[in-house]
């Protein structure tokens, strides 16, 4: 009856109410992703210096990229998840958010490994200097490891939305943002860890968000996902990422554009 009413308040209710639903908590969601990297610039300005600011500039652009693949993914999934259930095949609904998980595991795994293996290399294209290096690796050594978090906790939240529980989606990025603004202070400060306890807040405020949005998935409104639907299939993942290319591109353009310089 759960399913029913969930799918019948998707198709019936009234336009401004479902935009009030689902785009406010995707605003406040917005807002409260950009905070990580706003609070740890405010943080490591006071508690390391502007050395450790240029550190996180010159990680911020690879953050983009891995954000841009997240939501090539994740963006598609949820568009593909919206067309399906609007056909009514919940099946292929089913089968598109299970490949969607496949490709976001492939994808943070992908970047871990390519980080860990080419930060220095990244660091010096993306503009690290002398002084900076240290700490840029110091940062992104770190924040590497987060990868696989974000890639999937951004891309299931972006399911999550479609899926009809657009609040939960932004709770867990809100618990994921305060983790970070709490543990930041008490990692630089405190701790005396400098751009590496700023890293270390980033990663576990990420590690919330995703176990929020994976546990999500054991109980959600609408689909069942089964080890069937977790199969890939080249034509299923193809056409989801088809449908993610905008927000993929908007991701690049929008980021790297309000990007700031190094020092």
């Amino acid at each position: 009856m759960e399913n029913g009413m969930e799918t019948n308040l998707l198709g019936t209710a009234p336009i401004g109410k479902l935009m009030m639903k689902y785009a406010v908590p995707s605003v406040i969601s917005l807002l409260v992703n950009a905070l990580y990297n706003i609070v740890d610039q405010i943080f490591i300005g006071q508690g390391v210096g502007y050395l450790g600011n240029a550190a996180t500039n010159v990680i911020f652009p690879l953050t983009v990229i891995v954000l841009a693949f997240s939501l090539l993914v994740g963006d598609g999934a949820a568009a593909y998840l919206s067309l399906k259930l609007g056909e009514g095949r919940r099946d292929e609904a089913q089968r598109g958010v299970g490949n969607a998980v496949v490709l976001l595991v492939f994808f943070g795994i992908l970047f871990l490994v390519l980080g860990l293996l080419f930060l220095k290399p990244l660091a010096d294209l993306f503009g690290a200097t002398e002084n900076s290096l240290p700490y840029a690796l110091d940062y992104g050594g770190i924040i590497v490891l987060g990868f696989p978090f974000v890639v999937i906790g951004t891309g299931l939240n972006s399911c999550i939305r479609a899926e009809g529980s657009p609040k939960v989606a932004m709770l867990s990025m809100i618990a994921g943002a305060a983790v970070n603004t709490v543990l930041d202070p008490v990692f630089i400060f405190v701790c005396g860890w400098g751009v590496e306890g700023a890293a270390l807040a980033t990663i576990l405020g990420q590690i919330l968000t995703f176990f929020v949005s994976t546990l999500y998935l054991r109980r959600p409104k609408l689909l069942r996902i089964s080890r069937r639907d977790l199969k890939l299939s080249a034509r299923t993942a193809r056409t989801v990422m088809g449908y993610g290319v905008s927000s993929f591109i908007t991701q690049l353009a929008i980021r790297y554009r309000s990007s700031p310089p190094t020092t």
